[in-house]
Order: structure tokens, then sequence, then C-alpha cells
């Protein structure tokens, strides 16, 4: 039979992900299975597996004891203790010092100056965790909780990756195709949002910028700020056949021509039907407009996104969650070279490419690094954290957590 080894090494800055298939058998105790792993360079002692989030610490149990099955996934983690070396002689000290960890006698020093070996025994048992909770608060601190909630980051992460990979694509938005005083307008649906909006280009083009009512003009506070130029209190929206009149919040700032927001789609009883991919308003249906005619600018604001590395050299938006594979990043260098005859593609790339220039235009305090360090993250993707958040470290540390 076989089984996958997720593993994860934060060692390693540009491999922190990958998956291994063994070959194994039933019989094949935990020991052995170890030394198979030993084979893809992989020290023993730093070898750290779990199944089904609880880490198997007794190596002389088999496959078949711990209910592992043909095709079973198992997470190993790699990470050296810093009691522990790679001589055979220190390997036969660490299994030594675990059971001293129940009693509350003097197992406190030799414990103290092992804080991975703590961490390990923490994540596998829940009642230990409780006990050292109670009998020792300082190993309940901060930084030791904080281990524990990446670990189960991780975790969580593989398990998103294995059982819901969708999850990490990223979903355009829902586009039509109306008229406006005649001129068509690809127009964004938009049930979250309170009131219609223009934009002032929009409203030039469909010539009715001449009836803004300059009295309705103000300031819009949401995630930023923008500015309202005034309303046009009526003119015709055409949807499919449909002629409906409708007002229009002209403002600054947006990136969308128009966004009907849901003061028309509530007024003109419209349902959203996401399994028929339709609009449906006053009866006439309307079909959503593919990914490729979604305007431009949408994208080009999704490119702009800022970006932290993610698992196996993929990269992750910091706002949007999606992840991008790492073969996006190899045509950069010839589009930087090419003589450029066109200024779409150029104008297209650099977002993606500027993602990975900034660590060194800009330095962060060494302090601030070491604090994400501490946390177990690489260099590198700490400094890009800090880039991505304008060098604000608990932003920084909750970006990395999330991704």
């Amino acid at each position: 039979m076989q089984i996958t080894l997720s593993v994860n090494n934060p060692e390693v800055e540009e491999q922190e992900l990958r998956l291994v298939t063994l070959g194994v058998y039933p019989e094949m105790t935990i020991e052995v299975l170890r030394s198979s792993i030993e084979a893809e360079g992989i020290p023993a002692p730093a070898q750290h597996l779990y199944h089904n989030g609880q880490l198997i610490t007794d190596n002389t149990k088999t496959l078949q004891e711990l209910q592992i099955a043909d095709g079973d996934m198992l997470a190993l983690h790699v990470r050296d203790m810093r009691g522990s070396g790679v001589d055979p002689g220190h390997r036969e000290q660490a299994p030594r010092r675990r059971p001293a960890a129940g009693p509350a006698g003097g197992a406190g020093a030799p414990l103290a100056q092992d804080p991975e070996l703590i961490r390990l025994q923490v994540l596998g048992d829940p009642a230990l965790r409780a006990q050292l909770q109670r009998l020792n608060p300082a190993l309940a601190a901060a930084r030791i909780e904080e281990m524990i909630r990446q670990e189960s980051v991780v975790e969580n992460l593989q398990n998103a990756m294995e059982h819901n990979p969708e999850s990490f694509g990223r979903v355009h938005l829902l586009y039509i195709d109306v008229k406006v005083n005649g001129f068509k307008v690809k127009a964004l649906v938009d049930s979250g949002a309170q009131a219609t909006i223009m934009s002032p280009s929009c409203a030039e083009q469909c010539n009715i910028m001449r009836l803004v009512d300059r009295r309705f003009a103000g300031v819009a506070r949401g995630v930023g700020t923008a500015n309202i130029i005034g309303r046009v209190h009526s003119t015709i929206l055409q949807v499919g056949s449909k002629h409906l009149h409708c007002a229009f919040t002209v403002m600054e700032g947006k990136a969308v021509d128009l966004l009907l927001g849901l003061d028309i789609l509530k007024g003109h009883q419209a349902t959203i039907d996401l399994a028929r991919n339709r609009l449906i308003i006053q009866g006439e249906e309307v079909e959503f407009l593919g990914e490729s005619d979604i305007p431009k600018e949408t994208e080009d604001a999704v490119n702009d996104e800022p970006t932290v590395p993610g698992p196996g050299g993929t990269t992750i938006g910091a706002r949007s969650g999606a992840v991008t594979g790492p073969a996006s990043a190899a045509p950069n260098p010839p589009s930087s070279s090419a003589p450029t005859p066109s200024s779409s593609r150029p104008t297209a790339q650099p977002p993606a490419a500027s993602t990975i220039p900034p660590p060194s235009q800009r330095t962060f305090p060494e302090s601030d690094i070491d604090k994400l360090l501490a946390l177990g993250f690489n260099r590198q993707a700490a400094i890009n954290a800090l880039q991505a958040t304008d060098g604000n470290v608990e932003y920084a540390a909750g970006l990395l957590f999330q991704n």
C-alpha cells in the first residue's frame, strides 16, 4: 500500500510544502517508517509525524495499529530540536525525557531547556497541555500559545488544500450589459452596496453629467473615502428589454463605471440566480458576463493586490486570499527585456513583478523582523509581509498566519 507525506520544512524557503509518496505495508513500525523518510534526506530526530492531527510518538506501533490505511496522508513537520543532535546517542535521550513531563517534581528544569519538545508534547496530548497550564503557568505564555496556533494554521491549510482546493481560486464579479440613456455600459451587480454609483467618466460618456445635482455632493466613507460629485435623480436604465427609471450617485475614486446597488435591485424586485448565472428583474432574465468580458480595470485592481509567499513557491493575495502558482512569475523577465511594441502587456505584468523588489527597496527594523522570525516564519516571508502591511508588525503576523 502507499501513503502520502505532506512535508512542511520552514527552514527551506524555496520549498516549504511538498508531497512525498512512500510504499509501505500494514505491519511496518513507525521506527522503520522514519528510516524510510530519512532516506529522503530528513534526519529522524527532526521528523514529527501527525495523523488526523495527532502527534505520533510511539515508534514501536505499526501502521495497522495506528489505523493508517492505504492512501492516507500524514503530515511531516521538519523541526530540529535544540536538545537533540544527529548522533544516535542523543536520539536515545529524547524519548527518555518525555515521560518525565508527567510528574510535577523536578521535570520543570530539563523541559524548560527544550521548548521544541514541550511544544510537540503539548500539541499531541491535550491532557498534558491542561496540566502544564495548571502546574506551570509560565509554559502557557503567549509565545507557546502562538506556536500552537501556528501549528493549527498549518494543519488547517493542508486540510483545505486537500479537501477544499476550490476555496483558493479567485471568483470573478457579477457584471451585466445595460444601456444608460442609450449608451452601452458594463454594470457591476452588487447587492452589498446601498446606492447605485456611477463614475464621472461614465456619466460624461452617457451624456448625463449635465443632470448632476451638485447640492447632493459630499464625502463617502467606508474602507476609504471618495468624493461624491452629486446625484442624477432620474434617467433611463435599459436591462434587456426593460426600461427602468433609476437614480445614480456620481462618485469619484471607483474603478467601476456603473455599480447597481440595493436601491435598484430591491426597488425593482430583482433576483440574483447564481445557479443559472442570471439576473432576473421584473421577469426579464439577463445572463451575467463571463470572466473574459469583465472590464480590464477590474483585473488591474486585482493585479495591484499585495501578495505574500505561500507553500511550494505560490503567492497568496493579501486581500482576496487567491493562490497564484509559481509559474506565473516566469514570464516577467522576458517581458521587461523585450522592446515593448504593445503597451497592453507590459502594463499588466509589472504588478506581478513588483511584489519581489520592494524588500530590497525598503528596509525594516531588525527587531520587527526578529519578532516574525520568532513565530516560525522565514526571513523573506517576514519582509514581504511587512512590505504588504506598511511595516505594521501585528498586521504582518496576522497576514502570515491567515495564509
